[in-house]
């Protein structure tokens, strides 16, 4: 079970906004009990407060220190968090932060050389299941830590080791914003079918069902995405003809999308200063 492997001592998640909100529904929605988790949240929402009735630990204390801490609050607000002598204080406790940005030398600094710390940037997709998290531990961390912590996010989606930090910058850009992208993808094609005369409704559905259905395909087929969209793309057909618009070598789409995902790069890389 996930509670006994990786729960003995309880979870702490410091922050259930919008990223720790939808990794603490993905954790519940496969069998962690409330009354194993503690979460600080200066501004919950209702369906958090909810939980207290059924054990949840909300703005408590821990009586003893947690044996996983997840650090889900906004870069700019961790300093003010670990300086509190409790996070210090912690001895058998492995700490897991997903903030933006915030390299592994600054936890270290902030919470102590010796402990051990893994950064992880997961998505929100976590919420259904469907998330994936890149995680890059530190050198405290023994590798029964690490695939206990790899265990807690493979719960709720894929997981990746990544090969050194540098990477967690590009990964940011396109996993963890990656979401947003595709939600506005969704937003745009809805508008464009309802510009061209489809009602709110069934344009809307025909986007949601398009992207949905795109990704399963391409997560459950053999084939390389390229040759799925070949596959869809008749000589002089339609997908052709629109195609021709978004493979553009100077406007097309992996234009725009390079200069997208550089720019939420930069801005992960800036975080962490």
């Amino acid at each position: 079970m996930l509670q006994k492997l990786i729960l003995d001592n309880g979870l702490l998640l410091c922050g259930a906004g919008k990223m720790g909100g939808a990794l603490l529904k993905g954790w519940l929605s496969i069998g962690l009990e409330p009354n194993e988790i503690t979460v600080l949240e200066p501004n919950p929402a209702d369906w958090l407060i909810s939980l207290t009735k059924e054990g949840l630990r909300l703005n408590i204390r821990p009586f003893k220190a947690p044996g996983v801490c997840i650090i889900a609050v906004k870069p700019q607000l961790i300093e003010n968090l670990l300086s509190v002598k409790d996070f210090s204080d912690m001895k058998n406790t492995v700490f897991v932060s997903i903030a933006a940005g915030t390299q592994l030398s600054k936890l270290e600094n902030l919470l102590g050389a010796n402990k051990p710390i893994v950064r992880v940037m997961p998505n929100t997709p976590a919420v259904v299941r469907k998330g994936v998290s890149c995680f890059i531990p530190n050198v405290n961390t023994s590798e029964h830590q690490i695939k206990l912590i790899e265990r807690l996010f493979a719960a709720v989606g894929h997981t990746i080791r990544l090969n050194c930090e540098e990477q967690m910058d590009v990964v940011t850009a396109i996993s963890g914003s990656g979401p947003a992208y595709v939600f506005y993808l969704i937003e745009v094609l809805t508008r464009v079918g309802i510009e061209f005369g489809l009602s709110g409704d069934i344009a809307n559905r025909l986007a949601v069902s398009t992207v949905s259905g795109a990704g399963t395909l391409a997560e459950k087929s053999d084939l390389k995405a390229n040759k799925l969209r070949e596959n869809v793309t008749s000589p002089k057909g339609t997908t052709e003809a629109a195609l021709g618009v978004l493979m553009d070598k100077e406007k097309g789409l992996f234009s725009l999308m390079r200069t997208a995902v550089l720019a939420a790069s930069e801005r992960s890389k800036e975080l962490g200063f």
